[in-house]
């Protein structure tokens, strides 16, 4: 496993809400905490919901991952894993989303950051990635990999989570990741067991 500073160890329990995460919330924030803790039981199906959008709040998701609010960190983990399990993506925004209020939150460049990956022993390797906020995903069909161009030609590698909600790789792991390209039948690129994701600037292919 390569690992690059991982979060914290301190777990919410099935999206529900810690009294503590409740209490360190203040104002609106807390508000839409506990809104959040009341609604989110298990795996929260945020894509079923439809509620009223009630505008934006003063919420900020940096590159590095770390949530703000009002410009201060959250450096509680079980806030942020709580209002992370119900961030989604719609088309115009990202938004925070409970069966009864939908708000609209910033976020610089992707919701997660892949902070640990593995490779399966079989060949070909399966590629797995662990998330600043422990999710797991596997790199294939339902969580595909893309890579983004710098400005200076560099690349920006990224691995879908869950419903339109990507991980950005650091540093050391977009290195490691990009050390395992090889080119197959003119396509040069990164295959995770079945699925080969091109990377830009070559032929382009599908995921097998």
């Amino acid at each position: 496993m390569t690992e690059n500073a991982p979060g914290e160890k301190e777990g919410i329990g099935a999206h529900g809400l810690t009294k503590q995460a409740s209490v360190d919330a203040p104002g609106r924030l807390g508000d839409l905490a506990a809104a959040v803790g009341a609604a989110a039981r298990g795996a929260a199906p945020v894509e079923n919901w439809h509620p009223s959008y009630c505008g934006d709040i003063d919420l900020r998701i940096a590159t590095d991952g770390t949530w703000f609010y009002a410009g201060t960190p959250i450096t509680r983990r079980p806030l942020v894993a709580l209002f992370a399990s119900v961030l989604r993506r719609d088309a115009e925004r990202f938004v925070l989303v409970t069966p009864v209020e939908r708000v609209g939150i910033v976020v610089d460049d992707a919701p997660f950051v892949a902070v640990a990956m593995a490779a399966s022993p079989d060949e070909p390797a399966r590629l797995s990635f662990v998330t600043n906020l422990g999710d797991e995903v596997e790199a294939g069909r339902d969580h595909p990999l893309r890579f983004e161009t710098e400005p200076d030609g560099g690349l920006r590698p990224y691995v879908l989570v869950r419903g339109g909600l990507w991980a950005r790789l650091t540093r050391s792991l977009a290195i490691d990741l990009l050390d395992r390209a090889a080119e197959e039948d003119g396509i040069l690129g990164l295959r995770s067991g079945a699925s080969l994701f091109a990377i830009p600037g070559h032929p382009a292919g599908e995921p097998a």
